[in-house]
């Protein structure tokens, strides 16, 4: 899929889904990650034909979950550990596997540089309202236009209908962002349901950002209850992963 937002020439971005690969069920089929019991020559295949869709390089990052960055170069090898990237530099691709998180890219109007973000609910939290976008754009603002002028898109993720969490979930954002209570409903026992996408945006308008396309948290963009087009780990358990990049051409 290609996100719709309005960059700028040069600017290129895209989302994969399940379909296109080689993969065989649980993984069918364009599962993009090695760390999963996938056929380790399955997702190679797979990952040649997404850099061929991408005509650039993606690097694909170990993500854990945490806030870590890098800056990625044409020589920055897949495996390197983060859950945030960027990068000036032409044809290396910003990617984010996901298959329930939700994957943020940003770009620069100006088309000078481009990231990318793995929202977890523990990374997009962090701690004291400093999670992995704030880290990411500390990293890329001395490299890019002012917050206002820049762009941010949201690509597919568990849905604010199927992400049932704990208390300790919505008291790791509201310890930051009072108003962040909004974005969870009560569901059963002390349980809540909690709109990911929702919470990023709350995180990027606090950023600055005011150009933030994609995914608003309605039913076609949740990776749950979309069975056939995307991967779910808290829907299958084994499941593949997707990815979204953003690169210069």
């Amino acid at each position: 899929m290609i996100p719709q937002w309005p960059a700028p020439s040069g600017v290129h971005a895209w989302c994969s889904t399940r379909e296109g690969g080689v993969s065989a069920a649980p993984y069918d089929t364009l599962n993009l990650g090695d760390h999963v019991g996938d056929d380790p020559s399955a997702v190679a295949e797979n990952r040649r034909r997404f850099a061929q869709q991408l005509k650039a390089r993606p690097v694909f990052l170990q993500q854990v979950h945490g806030r870590g960055v890098a800056r990625l170069a044409a020589d920055t090898s897949d495996g390197t550990q983060a859950d945030a990237c960027w990068t000036t530099e032409r044809g290396v691709a910003c990617t984010m596997m996901v298959a329930d998180c939700l994957p943020v890219l940003l770009a620069d109007r100006r088309g000078r540089v481009v990231g990318a973000a793995h929202c977890g609910w523990r990374g997009l939290a962090g701690e004291g309202g400093q999670g992995v976008l704030e880290a990411l754009w500390q990293e890329m603002r001395p490299e890019a236009s002012e917050a206002g002028d820049m762009l941010a898109w949201l690509g597919p993720c568990i849905g604010p209908e199927a992400f049932e969490v704990g208390p300790e979930v919505r008291a790791a954002f509201v310890q930051g962002d009072a108003q962040a209570g909004a974005c969870f409903r009560p569901h059963g026992d002390g349980k809540f349901l909690a709109d990911l996408p929702a919470l990023a945006r709350r995180r990027l308008a606090a950023l600055g950002f005011t150009s933030v396309h994609g995914n608003d948290g309605s039913a076609s963009w949740c990776t749950v209850t979309n069975r056939s087009r995307f991967f779910s780990h808290r829907r299958d358990r084994v499941s593949g992963r997707l990815a979204a990049a953003a690169w210069l051409a």
